[in-house]
């Protein structure tokens, strides 16, 4: 009878045994989820299916911000990364050598695809760097030599900016009218002094274009230009407008980056026309209008191009009606009255064809051993022909007829300007050719 009991109560441990571990094991086992019930998500650094790759665009700037000609370009960069959604990223101040190269190849190893430089100097750094990363684009304002090279991947850009040019002259010569009509000079004193950075066919055809606007409104204006030797010498700049100032010119204009000229104005109270920017806040008596490049238009075309994977135009012109060539609002403090209506009907002009900044019959040139030796003029001086260093060799060798339908053809065969004539009305104080 007790083995009988022992044995009873020995298979009563084992079933108690039995169930305690069934109920530890139901509840530690996972509950399943409810087929209905979402799931919560999960995050992942691996990109959506559809996400677009970050685009990164470089940008390689001559100087700082404090420069009118970097700053003009940074501002269209940076609203044309953010309008398409690009990342900016810039290097600056880059100088006009090796440095250029450097910079271009650290913008590679950070992931652009495209990086664009600012400055005519920059150009054989950054096609050796075109050469060096033929999977990358490479564009450069101000350039020659894109249609020459043949890369796919170098292009050059620029803008009609002798029209703006023209158009700020027109506001030049109707100030030197109101001062003449005003007693303060003479028609025959009408002097326009201009402070030029170099001797570049760029420079030459900025001031030219500048002096034919005056001109087309004030008969009787000629024109002094003084070099500094650099794009960006506040000092320099400021000496060579006072130097004109001293010499009896009664507006100045400059192709020069600095403050150095409109604050030369604004202290004497001469009459001034910036350029890349106004400059009304510094200078409000004297400041009139300004012409500058609105580079915005070119860098959205060259993002959206890389983005979509279109080509890039070997030399692109912007234009009037690209909205690329621009003038600031007029300081009318300053400005002789009716000088808006003057620049919008020469503008209307201009775009329809009307008008000719460089129209032969408007200028005179003078052939000489050493001076405007590519020109062919008729008996009065103007010009028929002209041999134009297009293809930009070291002699300077005209390649090229750009004089058609009795105009100059600037900016036709390539972007960058080639009028490097010198015309009559118009003295370089410290320049030699």
């Amino acid at each position: 009878m007790k083995k009988v009991l022992s044995v009873i109560l020995m298979l009563a441990m084992v079933f108690s045994l039995c169930i305690a571990l069934a109920s530890c094991n139901t509840e530690n086992k996972p509950q399943e989820s409810n087929p209905d019930q979402s799931a919560a998500p999960v995050e992942s650094e691996s990109k959506d299916e559809g996400q677009e790759e970050e685009i990164k665009i470089g940008f390689i700037y001559l100087h700082d911000q404090n420069s009118t000609y970097d700053r003009n370009f940074m501002d269209g960069a940076k609203a044309a990364c953010e309008k398409l959604g690009v990342t900016y990223i810039e290097k600056v101040p880059i100088p006009e050598g090796n440095e250029c190269y450097e910079a271009a190849a650290d913008l590679v190893n950070q992931g652009c695809s495209l990086i664009f430089a600012d400055s005519f100097g920059h150009e054989e750094f950054l096609i050796q760097a075109a050469e060096e990363f033929p999977d990358v684009e490479f564009c450069h304002a101000t350039g020659t030599c894109a249609h020459t090279e043949e890369l796919d991947n170098f292009h050059n850009a620029f803008a009609s900016i002798y029209e703006g040019r023209y158009l700020a002259g027109i506001a030049a010569g109707m100030k030197l009218n109101e001062m003449i009509e005003n007693g303060e000079f003479t028609a025959e004193e009408a002097k326009i002094g201009y402070v030029g950075a170099y001797t570049y066919a760029e420079v030459i055809s900025g001031y030219t274009s500048f002096f034919l606007g005056a001109r087309s409104v004030c008969k009787t204006a000629t024109m002094e230009v003084q070099f500094t030797g650099s794009w960006y010498d506040e000092t320099a700049e400021k000496n060579a407008a006072e130097t004109l100032i001293q010499r009896g010119c009664k507006l100045i204009s400059q192709h020069a980056d600095s403050m150095g000229a409109p604050t030369a104005c604004e202290d004497a109270g001469i009459p001034d026309i910036s350029y890349n920017g106004s400059t009304a806040e510094a200078c409000p008596n004297t400041f009139i209008v300004s012409s500058r490049i609105n580079w915005e238009p070119y860098f959205e075309y060259i993002i959206d191009c890389v983005k979509n994977g279109k080509d890039i135009d070997t030399d692109w012109t912007g234009t009037l009606e690209t909205g690329s060539v621009v003038l600031t609002d007029v300081n009318e403090k300053a400005a002789a009255e009716g000088t808006v209506e003057a620049i919008e009907e020469a503008k209307a002009k201009l775009q329809n064809g009307e008008i000719k900044v460089f129209d032969t019959s408007a200028f005179t040139v003078t052939v000489t051993e050493d001076k405007n030796v590519n020109a062919t003029v008729d008996q009065d001086g103007h010009l028929t022909g002209y041999q134009a260093d297009v293809d930009t060799d070291e002699a300077f060798q005209g390649d090229t007829e750009v004089v058609k339908d009795g105009a100059f053809l600037e900016s036709e065969y390539r972007s960058a300007p080639y009028f490097d004539i010198q015309i009559d009305g118009i003295e370089l104080l410290n320049a030699m050719f």
